[in-house]
């Protein structure tokens, strides 16, 4: 396991966790992936549908925003910064193991959770939300562009779009919730700066 890094900011002082490329396309991406909740939970919930009407509407906006969806991630790889992330997002290490390891024991320790800049849940988080973001984009043509597949393949589109939707709020949800519970995570995320001892206690690894 690497030894913790030192942080190369005096004590006290604030460090830069992310970059306004970062910081947007988080932002725009987040925003996206709310109208695709909302208007998908106004297509499904039968009560939501009834209030809001117009369904005609809020599938064009359903529709228009999933399509969008991949659009912050592009644009963002002209970012160096951006283009860094994703390599440290993609990579685990052996620490990754001990962070798990440790969460699965339900080890509270801060030394038993090794993380850099971003630690293994963060990584498995990304991970899958990329890859259902295009299993939902996939399915979603096929739905959409119906005089172009056969009917068995737009039935199975249907079937795991919807039932992957369910599962994307719920990751979402629980996305949110650990987010609310970490201020200074916020705060990283509004303003691209956070406490050098935040930093230190929570990704002891990370070299600002």
């Amino acid at each position: 396991m690497t030894p913790p890094a030192e942080t190369s900011a005096p004590p006290g002082a604030d460090v830069r966790r992310f970059g306004p490329a970062q910081r947007w396309v988080h932002r725009v991406t987040a925003a996206l992936m709310g109208v695709c909740v909302a208007t998908a939970a106004c297509l499904y919930v039968p009560q939501l549908a009834v209030l809001v009407g117009r369904r005609e509407l809020v599938v064009r906006v359903h529709e228009c925003a999933g399509l969008a969806l991949p659009v912050p991630v592009l644009l963002g790889l002209l970012s160096r910064a951006f283009r860094a992330d994703l390599r440290l997002l993609d990579r685990f290490g052996p620490h990754d193991k001990v962070w798990l390891r440790a969460v699965l024991r339900r080890d509270g320790r801060r030394s038993a959770r090794p993380a850099g800049k971003f630690n293994t849940g963060q990584k498995i988080y990304a991970a899958w939300i990329a890859g259902a973001a295009l299993v939902m984009l996939g399915t979603g043509l096929l739905m959409w562009f119906t005089g172009l597949t056969p009917l068995r393949w737009r039935t199975s589109a249907t079937f795991v779009h919807d039932w992957l939707a369910l599962t994307v709020g719920i990751v979402l949800a629980g996305h949110i919730g650990m987010a609310l519970g970490d201020p200074e995570a916020r705060r990283g995320l509004r303003t691209g700066l956070v406490r050098r001892e935040w930093a230190e206690s929570e990704h002891p690894l990370w070299r600002p």
